[in-house]
């Protein structure tokens, strides 16, 4: 062809108004907001006549003017499918964005990409959300390069990943994108740089979780599995990370390597050409990934089960215990992870049930935030990557409901006793291991 940490930063936005720069954009503050999209001529001019005042906005010297506008872009993007009105404007409204990324504030660089990200999500796949990909990439680039404050970073990696997701048509743009993150996940010194610089945690599991969602669109473009196994060994030494946000999203992105068979040496039949070695040289790297599966398996053991002690954040103890337990599940056992959200009352349901699908539904659901179910209801994009049905039930009569339910019934007691029965088995391999 995101995480929620980004909605705080969002909060107060609307505070650095002051007298001088409400003139500007205030009388369009609320316009947009209070029309309900719709194509009927009367609506369509006043929405368009509010976004263009948004996009003049942005052409403003007072910074603190750039960056309301752009509080009400997102907040646009976010409330409405705006594709009908951006599809002749994105060219100038990217340009705009992107110079926001390249001289603004913090908070400025922080709605500016994620503007840029929300721009290629309204647009859908094709030749514009490509060409906002090849023109801010660069700049995110840089952001990334320049190791700035950390919610610059964050903000570019997160903008980086959808844009890439979005756009890229290749495997060599999406490689690109990959390369940049992992620079920022394990960076190495140059000829320049004495020290080499280590990203804070917040930016360490941004850039993780980053990286994975756009792993997830490899797909069949799969490379030689000798090249996966300095990233595999890199990351499996995160999950002994101090800190917990950090060894979650290094799990995810691990099992989403298993998925991917990207520590299968015999999975392919080319393995001995592609690794450009010989049988001895295939050997040592089927050992290699061998044992990297054992440490995970037992690092991960031990997250499922580690102890609370004192002033751990609860919650956030049973997040990670919880993923790593389904991490185990799906390593050992195969078991995938299954999840559904309602979009439309009862009628429409969203299904994932792979963690490629979980991974980006996560990710797209944080870098969204309120705008998620409106934008999987009416964005064709979304509708293309997720499993959205109809609610069988919503069609049947009372009596057929109650067999339907009945049957439901009987698969979740099914799935309940095979849980119980992995439960036992994974108790009963402890014991065997005391």
């Amino acid at each position: 062809m995101g995480k929620s940490k980004k909605s705080k930063a969002r909060g107060g936005r609307d505070d650095l108004l002051d007298s001088s720069d409400a003139d500007s954009v205030s009388s369009s503050s609320t316009a947009l907001s209070d029309l309900s999209i719709s194509y009927a001529t009367e609506h369509v001019n006043s929405q368009e006549f509010v976004l263009d005042k948004y996009i003049d906005a942005l052409y403003e010297k007072r910074g603190s003017t750039r960056e309301a506008a752009l509080g009400k872009l997102v907040d646009a993007f976010e409330s409405f499918m705006l594709h009908g009105l951006v599809e002749d404007k994105y060219a100038t409204l990217m340009s705009q964005l992107n110079n926001s990324v390249k001289r603004g504030s913090t908070k400025e660089v922080f709605l500016a990409s994620h503007s840029i990200g929300l721009l290629a999500i309204t647009l859908g796949v094709g030749s514009s959300s490509h060409e906002i990909m090849e023109e801010s990439h660069p700049q995110l680039c840089r952001v990334l390069q320049a190791w700035s404050d950390a919610s610059k970073m964050i903000s570019a990696l997160d903008c980086l990943a959808v844009i890439t997701f979005v756009g890229a048509s290749d495997l060599a743009e999406t490689e690109l994108s990959l390369k940049a993150m992992w620079d920022v996940i394990h960076p190495k010194s140059g000829s320049n740089v004495g020290t080499v610089r280590k990203p804070r945690p917040p930016v360490l599991a941004a850039a993780v979780s980053a990286w994975t969602f756009l792993l997830t669109t490899i797909g069949s473009w799969r490379i030689n599995t000798n090249i996966w196994k300095e990233p595999i060994a890199f990351l499996s030494t995160l999950l002994e990370a101090d800190d917990r946000a950090v060894r979650m999203a290094a799990g995810e992105a691990l099992v989403l390597c298993f998925e991917l068979n990207l520590l299968d040496v015999s999975s392919r039949e080319d393995d001995g050409v592609n690794t450009g070695g010989t049988a001895g040289s295939k050997n040592k790297l089927f050992l290699d990934m061998q044992a990297l599966k054992a440490k995970i398996s037992g690092l991960a053991t031990n997250l499922s089960a580690e102890a609370g002690g004192q002033g751990a954040d609860k919650k956030k103890l049973t997040d990670q215990r919880d993923l790593f337990q389904r991490i185990l599940d799906f390593v050992k056992y195969g078991d995938c992870p299954e999840e559904s959200i309602k979009i439309a009352g009862k009628r429409d349901v969203l299904r994932v049930s792979s963690w490629s699908e979980l991974i980006q539904l996560n990710f797209l659901k944080g870098f969204l935030g309120k705008g998620f179910l409106k934008h999987v209801q009416e964005n064709g994009l979304l509708q293309d990557i997720f499993d959205i049905k109809v609610d069988k039930t919503e069609t049947l009569s009372s009596t057929n409901k109650k067999i339907f339910r009945s049957e439901e019934e009987k698969g979740r007691a099914l799935k309940l006793n095979k849980e119980r029965r992995l439960a036992q088995v994974r108790k009963n391999a402890v014991m065997l291991d005391d």
